[in-house]
């Protein structure tokens, strides 16, 4: 699990494409020493396996169903991306959780500067906006926001100085492609419902997930 909140700003050295799957290289200055073969890294949202290590280099294994749901495939030798180690268990939730499990892709529909804060506007499918509510978190090329406006076709939110000088968001335009990842308890929520409408003996209520928070 991630946190959404960016540790640092790598930059891919080379992206090998082998039929629908691929090799992603990204350096960085995370220290090699504290990063095993096997552990996950946060890869502008998507959570990826190291399988290599080098100076300064780490590489990953990029799953067909990675390259399919992701941004991933259309990277470039020397892109910017946003990093995010795994969550220690002892460490501190500041952003919200993340599963690094990419759900869609999302499109810049514009860019505005309000009160020196920069707001976004993103297109993203029906079937995924639904996971989407105002004031709800969001993970947008793995970085954690919060949700201001929904509409019919899409979602706006404000980022603030910080966050855009420390991310790859800084760089982003109309027409530009984004990972999202939707707050995995609306879906949980939503198959619990369903259950329910079916008539299956769960024992949730709306009652109950009301009083566990959920609601």
């Amino acid at each position: 699990m991630f946190t959404g909140l960016i540790e640092e700003i790598g930059t891919v050295a080379g992206m090998e494409m082998k039929s629908n799957a691929g090799i992603l290289s990204v350096s960085a200055a995370f220290p090699s020493d504290r990063i095993a073969i096997g552990d996950s890294i946060a890869v502008n949202g998507a959570c990826l396996t190291v399988v290599g290590k080098g100076a300064g280099t780490f590489s990953f294994d990029v799953s067909p169903e990675t390259v399919n749901r992701t941004s991933l495939k259309e990277l470039k030798k020397g892109t910017p991306v946003n990093l995010e180690r795994a969550l220690a268990v002892s460490g501190r939730l500041d952003g919200h959780l993340v599963s690094g499990h990419v759900d869609c892709l999302a499109v810049v529909r514009d860019r505005r500067t309000v009160s020196g804060n920069t707001v976004f506007f993103f297109r993203m499918p029906a079937e995924y906006l639904r996971y989407v509510a105002a004031k709800g978190s969001i993970a947008i090329d793995g970085v954690s926001l919060t949700v201001n406006t929904v509409d019919d076709d899409g979602f706006s939110v404000n980022i603030i100085p910080h966050t855009l000088a420390k991310t790859t968001l800084a760089g982003k335009k109309a027409g530009d492609v984004v990972n999202i990842e939707t707050d995995i308890l609306a879906k949980y929520v939503e198959r619990l419902l369903r259950h329910r409408d079916r008539g299956d003996s769960t024992g949730i209520t709306l009652e109950l997930l009301a009083k566990s928070g959920f609601m």
